[in-house]
C-alpha cells in the first residue's frame, strides 16, 4: 500500500485523524525533539517506513515519569520503535568530567535533561508495562553500541548487553532502514515477533535452556558476561572477536551468554545501493522542526541546508565507533540525486544561497571504492587508508561540487564535515586546491588528534609528518588563491597510551606552530570503541599488549596542558609540568609555557620581559596571518 507522505509525521491523534489514521502501524519514541530532516534518525526511519506503506506516529521526548505522554498515540498495530535519539543519552546528559550538562541541542530552546539517563531502557520499561504483548524494537546509537556486554564509563562498570536489561524483542543496529522495514513487513504478515531471528542487522534473545540444547556451529561465541565482567583479559578477547565480525559480507553470527539470557547478533545488514540511498534522501523532508514547538531546536540550524553525500568510514579511528555502526564500506549517492536535492533546497523559504555542507563522516571519502567490498567485504587484516587497492574519487567530488555551485540560487557550497588529509598525498585531481578556492568557509576542519607517534599509532591516525605535509600544501595553496584560510585542527587529551610528557610535547608543538587550541576533546570512553576497550582493560585488544591509561586527575591535567595559555588552566598546567619533571617550562621567558605561581609586581615585571602573551590565544595554521587575540582581526605574523 502506498501512503501519501505528510508534511510532518503525526505527533498527535488529531494529526493522525486528519490523515485518515485510526491506529498507527508503528509508533517511534525518541529522546530528541522531532525535526523532519534526514540528519535526524527518527525522521529518516519514519519516512522510510511511511514510504514502505506503514503509517507512523512520533512521540518525542516524552515525560517518562508518568503514563500520559507514552500512551498518547495509543497502541500501534505492529510495534513501538524506541531510541534515545541522535546521541547516547549518557553522552548527552554528562560532560567527560561527569558533570550534568545544562543544555541539549536536540531539545526545544536547547534546554537540558529532556530525556532520562539510559533513555532507551527507561522508555522500553515504561512501554512494556503500559502495552503488554505489543512488540518493542530498540535501535539508534545508544542501543546499537550497547549490543554486547560493555564497559560503562558513567558507572565505571561492565554492564549487560542492553537487550539483557531492556524488555524489547529485537534490537536494530547500524543505520537500520532495511532491518526495520523487514521487521514491519514480517509482523504485518502475521509472523510472531519471536520468530524473527534471521534478519540481518538485528540482535535477539534466546533462552538459556534453548541455547544449551542447540548446536553452536557457525556462531562466534564470546566469553560470557560473567567472564568479561570479572576478567579484563577476557573482556579484551571478547571485544576483538566481535569487532572482526562487523562486516556485512564476511561477518558471522555472534553470541554472548548472560546470566538470564543469551544475546545473538546476526551479521550486519547489507550496504544500501546508490539507488536506495538516493531514494531515501530524496523523500519529502520538510527540513523543519515540528510546528508544535514554540522554541527553536538548536541542532537543526547547522544542518538545515546541508546534504549527505555518502555513508560509512574506512578510517578506523580507535576512539570512534563508526565501524560498529555505519561500517567501513563507503556507500555513495549519485551526483544527479544530490543535485536534485540541492535544487529542492533552493526553493525553500529562508534559503539564502548557502549550502552548509556536502559530506558524510569524512567528506572526501565520497565515491571511494574497492573491488573487495562487493566481493568479500572490507579486509580484516589491513587498513584501507594505506591500501593500494582503495580507489579514491576526488575527481568525482570536484565535479559534483562544481555542478552544485553553478545551480541558480546557490551562492556558496561549503565542506564542513571534515576531511582526511592523508587520502590525497599526491592530489593529482587538484582536489585540495578546489576546496581551498571555493568550498572553505574561512576554516577547514581536520583532525590530527596528536603528534606523538606512539599515541597516533594507538589512535590509528596518521602521524605528524602527514599533517605537516598537508599544512604546507594548504598554506601554499592559500598564497596561490589569495585567500586567508585557516586550518582548524582537532586535538585530543587523555587518550590511552598518552603520558604527561606526550601532552607537553603536543603543547610545545601548538606553541611553536601557532595552532589554535579551542577544538580540544578530552577522551571519553563511549561504548564499543577500541579506545574504550583499552581504557577499561589497559590492553590493546588485538595484540593484548599493555597500554598506559591516564585516569582521574591526570586526565584533567592533560587537558589543561592544551589550554596552557588560559589563566584559569595554568595551575593545572604547572602541576603537569612538575609531574613530568619539566619545571624548566615554568617561568617568564619565551621558552616557557606558563608563568611561575606567584603574583604582584615581580610577576608583572617578568611578564613585561617576555614577548609571549600568557593569556592570549594563538592563531590557527593559515596563510601568513593570525587572529589578534584582543580584537579577533587578522594581523601579520
Amino acid at each position: 500500500m502506498t501512503l501519501p507522505q505528510p508534511r510532518f509525521l503525526p505527533m498527535t491523534e488529531k494529526e493522525g485523524t486528519k490523515l485518515g489514521i485510526g491506529q498507527f502501524d508503528i509508533i517511534l519514541v525518541t529522546g530528541d525533539a522531532y525535526v523532519d530532516h534526514p540528519s535526524f534518525g527518527t525522521a529518516l526511519i519514519g519516512r522510510v517506513l511511511w514510504d514502505a506503506g506503514f503509517s507512523v506516529g512520533v512521540i518525542a521526548q516524552p515525560d517518562w515519569r508518568g503514563p500520559d505522554d507514552l500512551a498518547k498515540l495509543g497502541k500501534p498495530r505492529l510495534f513501538f520503535g524506541i531510541s534515545s535519539g541522535n546521541v547516547d543519552s549518557m553522552v548527552n546528559n554528562y560532560t567527560p568530567a561527569l558533570k550534568v550538562r545544562n543544555d541539549d541541542v536536540y531539545s526545544p530552546g536547547g534546554k537540558g535533561m529532556g530525556r532520562p539517563d539510559r533513555a532507551t531502557t527507561v522508555y522500553t520499561d515504561r512501554l512494556h508495562a503500559l502495552f503488554t504483548g505489543t512488540p518493542l524494537v530498540i535501535g539508534g546509537i545508544e542501543a546499537s553500541l550497547r549490543r554486547f556486554a560493555h564497559y560503562d564509563y558513567w558507572s565505571d562498570s561492565v554492564r549487560h548487553a542492553i537487550l539483557a536489561d531492556a524488555p524489547a524483542e529485537l534490537l536494530v543496529f547500524g543505520m537500520g532502514e532495511k532491518p526495520v522495514v523487514a521487521i514491519a513487513q514480517a509482523l504485518s504478515r502475521g509472523e510472531p515477533v519471536g520468530s524473527l531471528r534471521n534478519i540481518s542487522g538485528t540482535c535477539y534473545r534466546m533462552p538459556l535452556s534453548e541455547w544449551r540444547g542447540s548446536c553452536h556451529e557457525g556462531y562466534v561465541v564470546l566469553p560470557s558476561f560473567s567472564e568479561v565482567s570479572a576478567d579484563k583479559l577476557a573482556y579484551a578477547r571478547a571485544f576483538s572477536l566481535h569487532y572482526r565480525e562487523q562486516d556485512p559480507l564476511r561477518g558471522r553470527p555472534v553470541t554472548q551468554v548472560h546470566p538470564k539470557t543469551v544475546i545473538i547478533q546476526n551479521p550486519p545488514a547489507q550496504p544500501l545501493t546508490t539507488d536506495e540511498l538516493d531514494h531515501i534522501y530524496e523523500l519529502p523532508y520538510s527540513r523543519k522542526q515540528h510546528p508544535l514547538y514554540r522554541e527553536p531546536v538548536p541542532a537543526l540550524e547547522p544542518v538545515r541546508f546541508s546534504v549527505t553525500s555518502h555513508r560509512g568510514c574506512f578510517g578506523g579511528c580507535s576512539f570512534c565507533a563508526l565501524t560498529h555502526h555505519q561500517g567501513r564500506i563507503v556507500q555513495s549517492r549519485s551526483a544527479d540525486s544530490i543535485v536534485r536535492e540541492v535544487e529542492a533546497i533552493t526553493r525553500m523559504p529562508g534559503f539564502t544561497g548557502i549550502i552548509q555542507d556536502v559530506g558524510g563522516p569524512t567528506a572526501n571519502m565520497y565515491g571511494a571504492s574497492c573491488a573487495s567490498w562487493n566481493r568479500s567485504g572490507a579486509c580484516a587484516d589491513r587498513n584501507c587508508t594505506s591500501c593500494d587497492n582503495l580507489a579514491t574519487a576526488h575527481d568525482l567530488q570536484v565535479t559534483l561540487l562544481r555542478r552544485l555551485r553553478e545551480l541558480p540560487g546557490v551562492k556558496q557550497v561549503f565542506i564542513s564535515s571534515g576531511i582526511r588529509y592523508d587520502l590525497f598525498d599526491t592530489d593529482r585531481d587538484g582536489y585540495l586546491k578546489e576546496i581551498v578556492a571555493s568550498h572553505t568557509s574561512g576554516h577547514l576542519k581536520v583532525a590530527p588528534e596528536h603528534i606523538v607517534s606512539h599515541v597516533t599509532d594507538l589512535m590509528n591516525k596518521p602521524g605528524k609528518e602527514s599533517f605537516e605535509h598537508f599544512c604546507q600544501k594548504f598554506e601554499a595553496l592559500g598564497k596561490v588563491t589569495g585567500k586567508e584560510q585557516y586550518i582548524l585542527p582537532y586535538f585530543m587529551s587523555g587518550h590511552p597510551g598518552c603520558r604527561m610528557e606526550d601532552m607537553i610535547a603536543l603543547a610545545l608543538y601548538l606553541r611553536d606552530h601557532s595552532l589554535y587550541t579551542e577544538q580540544v576533546q578530552d577522551f571519553t570512553p563511549t561504548p564499543m570503541s577500541i579506545s574504550t576497550c583499552m581504557y577499561y582493560t589497559g590492553l590493546d585488544p588485538f595484540t593484548l599488549k599493555p597500554v598506559y591509561i591516564p585516569k582521574g586527575r591526570e586526565k584533567q591535567v592533560q587537558r589543561a596542558m592544551l589550554h596552557y595559555r588560559d589563566r584559569e588552566k595554568q595551575e593545572l598546567a604547572r602541576e603537569g609540568l612538575t609531574m613530568a619533571g619539566r619545571s624548566d617550562l615554568i617561568g617568564p621567558g619565551k621558552q616557557c609555557l606558563v608563568a611561575p605561581s606567584y603574583g604582584g609586581s615581580q610577576l608583572k615585571r617578568d611578564l613585561q620581559k617576555s614577548p609571549v602573551s600568557i593569556s592570549g590565544k594563538a592563531g590557527t595554521v593559515g596563510r601568513n596571518t593570525t587572529p589578534d587575540p584582543a580584537t579577533g582581526r587578522k594581523k601579520k605574523r
